[in-house]
């Protein structure tokens, strides 16, 4: 009942996807028949699908998945075809080059041109071809490279046709269709990144709740649907749960089998060697995890995980990117004695236990070295890693890439980015809702990718759930990154949402997702208290100030929910919930039960009887919360009961709380007088201006460099960044600018603030600089060093970036003094990569405070 309470009002409708438009591209979907185009389903019956016997399982569990989604989308079940010879009608034919007799025959035979797939890595082609076999009037190809180009030139069609997905992970349903053909002609497509996937973690209380209640545990049962979803998000690499007691590859030994069988890479988190998950460790009873005083039980149970690697039979590898390294005992930093010459030598006898187990020399096994927090420092002190081996770089866990290469870009193995949108870790965890925003993911990967970290791209997803929005964003920069230009970056919201709720309100529900990324970004959830946002005056009537803007935000995106919403068809409805409405619901909730704190505890202090509405206010919200997870736990029969179990009330440190504790409220007693707000404030002081980042009066380009809006990005309005990134440094002289018009109302010492987002430089220096000048005069040079911390924080640099994290904004001053009054210019000067600008502050008084900052004019 409470789903329909949540958000009151009406809503749009939308129906289900819809099939391609471009009718006139080679090997598109469309929904009418054209000259030479494959009938994929005619009047409701399917096309035949046909596998080779013999073919890999990872194919043959593909032609199965894709028949199954003919059936989805058309109604009947699509003849398997065993035999090409004595086939009948229009046929899909799925195989790999050179492993496929049927495909590698069309080759032969100049029916098909596929050498261009050869030796390359998980690329496809999709093919109509005429007359192929004698009862065969045409087929659709889908020749995979290898087993997962096979794979994913399926389910590329499939998600054309119209199944998503997030069909199982978020009952996503699928609409019918009478018709869908496919265009002559033939297209290729593969991945840019060689490794893409994510990693399950922090997954207590919620998936690991759900795991074990809805299949037992995490077991090979409710493994098959994350494979899937991967393997439809294209992509191929896998971190598992491992949250003790969960170990993968131990706990159902099913689970290594079926993600192989299914074309699935697997590996183990940063701080899991050798396949071996940590609470194998406990299990094993081999000691200390202490190589130096422990290194031959450590290789003995190293050696084990590799052996269970290449159990499969004949030689052969269940498929893994093998982590190598070592952190100290459950994810924690190792002693501050470790030398780079222990690290070096554990390495060395890693690599040796691999080569003696696998019969081949190391480099013939995958591997990756994880460059998570003090890691890095050992590569930066110049550690000896193997060519072969992936450095896997690492974020500062709150979306700020820490580290790019700067030499030896050629490395033949390359780099990665580990990548978060969940954390378990000063100075707080975040891992109830999503609150990633994809424009600040789009800026630091597409860095990366520039910089040459092109090997691997894993994010840190915590239960899946509710990522599932910056999960496919991830998955389809990943894919290409240099096709996610800031235009398909600005589409992405409404392509997104068209998939999963057709086209009738795809645009407006891709910016209710746009404005929740921004609004839910500002600051995590789990750190928002009472006194986080500034209330205004109070008197007879209560002005809100920054606090209350942000409170009429939230209620004006949940009356756009609450329109969308009244138009949903009952088939999506779930969808709907999930996607959309809970986390703006459960978000918005928060916000007003902390706002109504905030104003219980002004009026309190002051003996105001009005203090007691707003604690009535504060209860009612605590209590909707719960409504509100009980309704996502109700979806679908129950079916995701548990998932939205964690905690997000009641943090007194890092840590998060064992249960949700409402904040305390004060009562005053008495009568109180009614409730009357005035129109809610913004922050501003006399001689005090502000404009945002995209509104600049001109913006100079130079040294191959544009300056680019990025709208949404941040806090407010939108940033500016110089692109392309990765570039050099520049100078003053290369004139890389923007200017910003700003009336300055009295005349004296003038600070300017620039409003940034968080980032940190990617070279090792520890420094990025932004340039900022007053009319014609010399050019400051500020410098901004921020430095991830860990638990305990000993330095300014690390106490800033604390700050910087939990506001997700840097604030950087410049002074200029005796500034008479009248009309200024502010030049803002690209110096180093890497610097996004969001507003510009000008005042020759103290600026009030505030959140946000000072109000754009």
């Amino acid at each position: 009942m409470f789903r329909n309470l949540l958000i009151a009002g009406v809503m749009v409708v939308a129906m289900s996807p819809t099939l391609a438009r471009a009718c006139a591209t080679p090997v598109s979907v469309c929904a009418k028949d054209g000259a030479g185009s494959f009938p994929l389903i005619r009047a409701g019956k399917a096309a035949g699908v046909y596998v080779d016997a013999g073919a890999d399982p990872a194919v043959r569990h593909v032609a199965d998945s894709f028949a199954a989604d003919l059936q989805r989308v058309g109604g009947q079940a699509a003849l398997r075809v065993t035999n090409v010879a004595s086939a009948k009608g229009d046929l899909v034919v799925i195989g790999v080059r050179g492993a496929s007799p049927v495909i590698d025959a069309l080759v032969r035979e100049g029916k098909i041109k596929a050498d261009d797939l050869a030796g390359q890595w998980e690329a496809y082609r999709q093919l109509v071809v005429e007359r192929p076999f004698p009862g065969v009037p045409r087929a659709l190809v889908i020749v995979g490279s290898d087993r997962r180009g096979a794979v994913f030139g399926a389910y590329d069609l499939s998600e054309k046709i119209g199944v998503s997905a997030w069909h199982w992970f978020a009952d996503v349903p699928t609409e019918r269709k009478s018709n869908v053909f496919v265009t002559a002609g033939d297209r290729r497509d593969q991945p840019k990144v060689r490794y893409r996937g994510f990693f399950i973690n922090d997954e207590d209380p919620a998936f690991g709740a759900w795991s074990k209640t809805k299949f037992g545990g995490a077991n090979s049962k409710m493994y098959a649907h994350v494979f899937e979803l991967l393997l439809r998000l294209k992509g191929n690499y896998l971190w598992p749960a491992m949250w003790q007691p969960r170990a993968f590859n131990a706990d159902d030994p099913q689970n290594m089998v079926v993600a192989d069988e299914m074309g699935v890479v697997m590996g183990t988190s940063h701080h899991e060697p050798m396949t071996r998950a940590h609470d194998e460790w406990s299990r094993f009873k081999g000691g200390a995890w202490d190589y130096a005083r422990n290194g031959d039980k450590l290789r003995e149970f190293w050696r084990g995980g590799v052996e269970r690697m290449m159990s499969k039979g004949d030689g052969q590898p269940y498929e893994n990117l093998v982590t190598i390294g070592m952190r100290g005992d459950g994810d924690e930093a190792m002693g501050e004695e470790t030398a780079i010459g222990l690290m070096e030598t554990i390495v060395a006898d890693q690599r040796r236990i691999i080569a003696d187990v696998t019969g081949k020399p190391a480099e013939k096994t995958p591997q990756v070295w994880a460059l998570y927090k003090e890691v890095q420092d050992y590569y930066d002190r110049g550690m000896n890693v193997p060519d072969d081996v992936i450095l896997l770089f690492a974020d500062d866990n709150w979306g700020q890439v820490r580290r790019l290469p700067t030499t030896d870009r050629d490395r033949a193995a390359g780099y990665g980015v580990y990548y978060h949108f969940d954390y378990v870790g000063a100075p707080r965890n975040y891992k109830w809702l999503n609150t990633v925003q994809n424009e600040k993911t789009w800026q630091q990967m597409d860095l990366a990718w520039r910089k040459g970290a092109r090997a691997l791209w894993i994010a840190n997803v915590g239960d899946i759930k509710p990522m599932e929005f910056p999960l496919s964003f991830f998955m389809k920069q990943a894919w290409d990154p240099e096709a996610m230009t800031p235009e398909a970056l600005a589409r992405y919201p409404e392509t997104w949402a068209r998939k999963a709720f057709g086209p009738a309100h795809a645009a407006e529900i891709g910016a209710i997702l746009t404005r929740y990324g921004q609004l839910a970004g500002r600051r995590k959830p789990e750190l928002i208290t009472a006194d986080s946002f500034p209330l205004g005056p109070d008197g007879e009537a209560l002005d809100g100030g920054e606090f209350g803007i942000m409170i009429d935000e939230w209620r004006a995106l949940n009356a756009d929910v609450a329109r969308v919403k009244a138009s949903i068809t009952p088939a999506r409805s779930d969808a709907f919930f999930q996607l959309v409405e809970h986390p703006v619901a459960a978000m918005s909730n928060l916000y007003e039960l902390y706002y109504a704190a905030a104003w219980n505890h002004r009026l309190a202090v002051r003996g105001d009887a009005r203090a007691d509405l707003f604690a009535d206010r504060v209860e009612a919200a605590f209590k909707a919360d719960k409504a509100i997870a009980a309704a996502y736990h109700a979806l679908n029969g129950g079916k995701w009961e548990g998932m939205m179990r964690q905690t997000h009330f009641g943090y007194t440190n890092w840590q998060q709380p064992p249960a949700d504790v409402m904040p305390a409220v004060t009562r005053v007693g008495g009568t109180p007088k009614p409730l009357v707000f005035a129109k809610s404030t913004p922050p501003s002081a006399p001689g005090v201006v502000a404009v945002e980042g995209p509104d600049f009066t001109r913006a100079v380009g130079g040294a191959g460099l544009d300056w680019k809006v990025v709208p949404h990005f941040g806090r407010t309005k939108g940033s500016v960044i110089a692109l392309p990134q990765g570039r050099p440094s520049t100078t003053r002289a290369d004139g890389v600018r923007l200017e910003y018009a700003m009336p300055v109302a009295e005349a004296g010492d003038l600070t300017v603030e620039l409003h940034m987002s968080p980032t940190l430089d990617p070279t090792g220096r520890n420094q990025l600089r932004v340039g900022v000048s007053l009319d014609d005069g010399p050019m400051q040079v500020i410098t901004d060093s921020l430095i991830p911390a860990p638990t305990a924080t000993t330095m300014q640099e690390q106490r800033d970036w604390n700050k910087a994290v939990m506001d997700n904004a840097r604030v950087l001053r410049a002074a200029f003094p005796r500034v008479p009054a009248g009309r200024h210019v502010v030049k803002v000067w690209r110096l180093d990569d890497n610097v996004v600008l969001q507003k510009v502050v000008a005042g020759t008084r103290p600026a009030p405070p505030s959140y946000l900052g000072v109000a754009a004019r």
